[in-house]
């Protein structure tokens, strides 16, 4: 069985998954340590080890890594460019597959099942967990540098930019420009990454909730492994989940940590640096941690709704001292601009624009991929 009650999802039906299996037999124990964390031998042990080699590794021979971590993220973004961009619109065809099937009726937690908080709260958790400190970071900067390359790239014989302009430039024209820099930018934050997110959440829903499966990613191979996934292959799986989630929140955290020091520095003359930045990673971490053991509701809950109000205000702040009917009359037509360029901008194959599409569009599918263990399971 998936547990040690019978095996029935929570709608009443028998669950097609019938295994021998049982939740935390793998375990060190039920309930370690002062919050009750029950950790699992095998994954635990070496997704830690493997954490700590490589924060020593990269802290002792930093010079030595670094042109090794950026070829080995060069050739992943420019040579499987192609990869990332069919996966990302595999996830999307996927999502509105869902949504106009029959499948899309099916109520995660059974028929009974009903949401435990409203739509706020949900999606102010949804916003913090999704995409936070990544969306204030590149909120701004992002269709700037779109909007530059477009203008200003490097012409190629043929007349077609080839370099870091969106689907190869804007010929001059800076209305146009503008066009295909903000329906870049929304490119990278709308769509695609939500529907990363979504097909892990959904399966980790439906097998746990409704078949009666741990709330591990192991358990979403079950139907492909059937019993396997209750050994090495699972093991494998879960560690891999592990490791990309610490380097998909590694990445965040040092683009927010980056953020925050130039603010202070350019507010309170607070000095640029490694110190600085390594002092917020740890507030920072610190915080996160409280607000986990806190609970979703004391800490997650509150955090979120919290995050979204100081979103709100800064919102209301541009809207008020800014060019008020420029913004609203320009939410609309970059959508539209958005829904023009898609096509364009999703294709995976001969682009004109082949630096953006591996060093832009490619970073990201990875980054939002290697956080979908992460955030699909808190989804």
């Amino acid at each position: 069985m998936a547990d040690s009650r019978d095996p029935m999802t929570p709608d009443g039906e028998v669950s097609p998954y019938d295994t021998d299996y049982q939740v935390g037999q793998d375990n060190i124990i039920v309930n370690v340590g002062p919050f009750g964390l029950d950790i699992h031998n095998r994954v635990f042990a070496i997704s830690g080890i493997a954490v700590i080699v490589f924060v020593i590794l990269t802290l002792v021979f930093q010079s030595d890594v670094a042109p090794l971590f950026k070829g080995m993220l060069n050739w992943l973004t420019s040579k499987l460019d192609w990869f990332f961009l069919s996966a990302g619109n595999v996830f999307v065809i996927i999502c509105l597959g869902l949504v106009f099937s029959p499948l899309g009726k099916v109520r995660l937690g059974g028929t009974l099942a009903r949401p435990d908080y409203n739509y706020v709260t949900w999606f102010s958790m949804l916003f913090a967990a999704g995409m936070g400190i990544g969306l204030m970071f590149y909120g701004v900067s992002e269709p700037l540098s779109h909007f530059s390359s477009a203008m200003g790239g490097t012409v190629a014989e043929n007349g077609v930019r080839t370099d870091w302009a969106p689907l190869g430039g804007a010929s001059g024209s800076a209305e146009e420009a503008t066009r295909l820099a903000m329906a870049a930018t929304i490119f990278h934050w709308a769509l695609h990454p939500w529907a990363i997110y979504a097909v892990l959440a959904l399966g980790l829903a439906l097998f746990t909730f409704n078949k009666g499966l741990p709330l591990t990613i192991r358990s979403l191979f079950y139907p492909l492994l059937g019993d396997a996934v209750w050994g090495w292959p699972g093991h494998l799986i879960d560690i891999l989940a592990v490791l990309a989630t610490l380097f998909g929140l590694a990445t965040s955290l040092g683009l927010g940590a980056s953020q925050a020091a130039s603010g202070l520095n350019f507010l309170f003359d607070v000095p640029l640096g490694q110190t600085t930045q390594i002092v917020l990673v740890i507030a920072i971490t610190a915080i996160a941690t409280f607000s986990v053991v806190a609970g979703l509701d004391a800490g997650v809950r509150r955090l979120s709704e919290a995050n979204m109000i100081l979103a709100g205000l800064l919102l209301l702040f541009i809207i008020v001292v800014g060019p008020t009917m420029l913004l609203f009359s320009g939410f609309f037509s970059n959508l539209v601009s958005y829904i023009e360029f898609l096509p364009a901008l999703s294709n995976p194959v001969s682009r004109p624009d082949s630096n953006f599409a591996a060093g832009w569009t490619s970073f990201y599918w990875a980054w939002w991929i290697s956080w979908s263990p992460f955030v699909g399971m808190f989804i």
